[in-house]
């Protein structure tokens, strides 16, 4: 038995206006897509660099340049760059440094120092009267919305990057 030719056009009618409420939907969910996948590649170039964990000397701890040379490096390796405003780094016992106002370069890097000193664009201070960066550490990225970035561990078996 064969529907009747009111209900077929009926039939067609609907098929036809999901076909274009769902083109129109497309195109927009897609833009959104790109636009998500653009601002994570940006960060994905974001990486940590080198790390000099506690300071060599004897008197280790004891003076702003001891807490200056303890530092965890941010680069930048794509070429655009990249706001870090909101980004924090944090270590295994929950120290946290949050990046204010720092607009980091394409193909750059700025050094986070434990100690006190005056920011520039590549070394920015926590301003710490104590050692951060153990010899076993884990620093960590994270971006504006608190996703990790990235992530570095060294010393012992934990010496390696996730």
């Amino acid at each position: 038995m064969s529907a009747s030719l009111p209900t077929r056009r009926l039939l067609a009618a609907v098929l036809a206006a999901g076909s274009l409420v769902g083109a129109t939907a497309l195109p927009a969910a897609a833009h959104d897509d790109d636009r998500r996948d653009r601002r994570a590649a940006r960060y994905s170039a974001l990486a940590i660099g080198d790390v000099q964990h506690e300071s060599l000397t004897r008197t280790r701890g004891r003076t702003v340049n001891d807490l200056n040379r303890e530092w965890v490096e941010v680069r930048n390796n794509g070429r655009q760059a990249v706001e870090l405003r909101g980004f924090t780094l944090t270590d295994r016992e929950g120290n946290r440094y949050r990046f204010d106002r720092l607009r980091l370069d394409g193909r750059s890097s700025v050094r986070v120092h434990t100690g006190q000193g005056r920011d520039t664009r590549t070394d920015v201070y926590q301003d710490s009267r104590r050692e951060i960066w153990d010899e076993r550490d884990t620093a960590t990225l994270r971006d504006a919305r608190g996703n990790i970035v990235d992530t570095q561990s060294w010393g012992g078996r934990e010496g390696r990057r996730r």
